[in-house]
């Protein structure tokens, strides 16, 4: 159907919503947005639907949420008793997220599938581990994790607790796109009620076994404890879910001087205090330096709206705060966890650890100085949760510790997505270990750093927005992949990883890759540097990785990774 075919079909379609129907007679005369919010669907993959909020088939609105909860419930009821056990919602704080979660649980009973919602916000590992522990077919999270004010998203999970696959997604998405808006009413809420369609999930009924879980993935509680009284903290939740679970296990685990940003305290769908909530962006912790300075914390953490997403910044010796990157926290706990459980007489022969292929190298260092397996994934923590499964059905490995160095973590087994209150409590017992030293955290990943050499990692987006943006990446991809570079600035490619072809090329001998098709081009170069190409799955970008490692300094390796940054570059150009 042509744009403005599609246009004019919706303003007929849902001519008695009047606010749908102001939203885009107020566009009649700009056809380029027409064209933004009607050239495509609103695609569904496995990392679920996110989108811009508005009316149009590429926004997200309750049209589009009625159509693929009634797609998902289709899929589930393919499934034997999937219907009766039920579907876990929940909902971050984000516009319209309460809205589309109603919706959701209500589309669900009126295919008769078992809706279990929960009564307020709640994070992203909360909702993986009420899967689990509920026992249900599958769950929703409607959030747009630390995307902009204007965002929101549909994220499913499957019975694991995982994001669902890609085979699962892909079966999803055609069920969905088969049907009509017509077709995806939502059924009466008091009927759905009366039916026990509809399942309300108070605060009790998971969040206890749930904190319980969190605070038992400790790897020296008793140093905690000891220490709990002495060290400061500030976090702040920037607006978003984790101000309750994240403030309730540091208490409990017994971390007593925790100061909130009180600015970025509450719940607040518009972000009022940050450009976007995005724990990654140095950023976000504008408000919570001073406060540290103020109570002599001499570390700070972050979470995102869904409270999937940790960052940290760390005070040095000279009181200097510094913002961690994802690696550099993903290591930290890394040689948190497998030094305190080596120590304890804990660490398992058949130890594993996961992280993402575009992640440092530095963890593998530390994980062969252990003795512990590494597996890399794709980028995506449902593949990271694809291989805990496989260890729970082969018994073959212990899961320890898994990363993104889109700053995701987790080391439990009972949640399958990445963890922000799993990963505060580790990250400030580990600001114990170093208090307890005489030394802070910046002061020991310097110290890891000496041991096991000098990565630096700098990640590029390229943020290439509507119909002309998607063929751009497009076109980038299919040009590397047709005439891939046989240099990069000072380094000489010595093979070349496309995990769409399933290949690694090197001297022209082809190695077959063992990972599910994603569009990805990794290119190793000499000396142990490399850099990754790949189009973002849920943000109209296209993203560069780029990693070096030195011997000898930071700055080594910091002048290496600004050469190597500026030859890619031109590759995106």
């Amino acid at each position: 159907m042509r744009v403005m075919d599609s246009y004019n079909a919706w303003l007929e379609k849902f001519s008695s919503d009047a606010a749908l129907v102001k939203e885009l007679e107020a566009i009649r005369d700009n056809p380029k947005e027409i064209e933004d919010r009607f050239y495509t669907e609103l695609s569904f993959g496995t990392a679920g639907m996110r989108g811009i909020l508005g009316a149009g088939t590429n926004r997200m609105n309750i049209y589009n949420v009625r159509r693929l909860t009634a797609g998902l419930a289709d899929y589930l009821k393919q499934q034997p008793g999937a219907a009766r056990r039920g579907v876990v919602i929940g909902y971050d704080s984000r516009r319209m997220s309460p809205e589309f979660a109603k919706e959701a649980a209500l589309v669900f009973a009126a295919r008769g599938v078992k809706a279990m919602l929960f009564d307020a916000l709640r994070p992203v590992p909360i909702v993986s581990y009420a899967v689990r522990h509920l026992k249900a077919a599958a769950g929703v999270a409607i959030t747009a994790s630390h995307n902009p004010p204007q965002y929101n998203g549909y994220k499913v999970y499957g019975a694991d607790g995982a994001q669902v696959s890609p085979e699962a997604a892909q079966e999803i998405s055609g069920l969905v796109f088969s049907l009509d808006y017509d077709e995806c009413l939502p059924m009466d809420e008091r009927a759905a009620r009366q039916d026990g369609l509809l399942h309300i999930i108070g605060n009790k009924e998971v969040d206890d076994d749930y904190i319980r879980m969190v605070l038992g993935l400790l790897v020296a509680p008793d140093l905690v404890r000891a220490q709990g009284n002495h060290l400061n903290i500030v976090y702040t939740p920037l607006h978003g879910s984790g101000n309750v679970p994240v403030r309730r296990a540091l208490k409990e685990a017994g971390l007593t001087r925790v100061s909130v940003v009180p600015e970025q305290e509450h719940p607040d769908p518009d972000f009022p205090t940050v450009k976007a909530p995005n724990p990654e962006d140095p950023a976000a912790f504008q408000l919570a330096i001073p406060l540290a300075d103020k109570v002599g914390a001499t570390v700070i953490f972050g979470t995102d709206p869904d409270c999937d997403r940790l960052g940290v910044c760390v005070k040095d010796a000279q009181g200097t705060f510094h913002t961690l990157t994802g690696n550099q926290i993903g290591c930290l706990l890394l040689h948190h966890i497998l030094s305190r459980r080596q120590e304890a007489g804990t660490l398992p022969k058949d130890g594993a650890v996961c992280k993402s292929i575009v992640s440092t190298e530095m963890a593998r260092a530390i994980c062969d100085d252990y003795g512990v397996a590494l597996f890399d994934t794709l980028t995506g923590f449902k593949f990271i949760g694809e291989v805990m499964e496989r260890f729970d059905e082969t018994g073959s490995h212990q899961f320890l510790f898994g990363f993104e160095e889109s700053f995701g973590y987790l080391s439990g087994t009972q949640v399958r997505d990445k963890d922000a209150v799993n990963a505060s409590l580790l990250i400030a017992e580990a600001a114990c270990a170093a208090q307890a030293e005489g030394i802070t955290l910046y002061e020991r990943l310097q110290a890891l750093y000496s041991r096991y050499g000098y990565y630096s990692e700098r990640v590029l987006s390229k943020t290439l927005p509507g119909k002309d943006g998607l063929e751009n990446m497009k076109a980038i991809m299919k040009r590397l992949r047709a005439n891939p570079p046989q240099q990069a600035g000072p380094f000489r490619v010595v093979a070349v990883r496309d995990y769409l072809k399933g290949t690694r090329v090197q001297g022209g001998h082809t190695q077959r890759l063992d990972y599910s098709p994603s569009d990805v081009l990794y290119f190793e170069l000499e000396g142990g540097h490399w850099f990754c190409v790949r189009p973002s799955g849920t943000e109209p970008k296209i993203k560069l990785y780029v990693n070096t490692r030195a011997t000898g300094s930071m700055k080594e390796a910091d002048v290496l990774n600004a050469q190597l940054m500026a030859a890619c570059e031109q590759l995106l150009a």
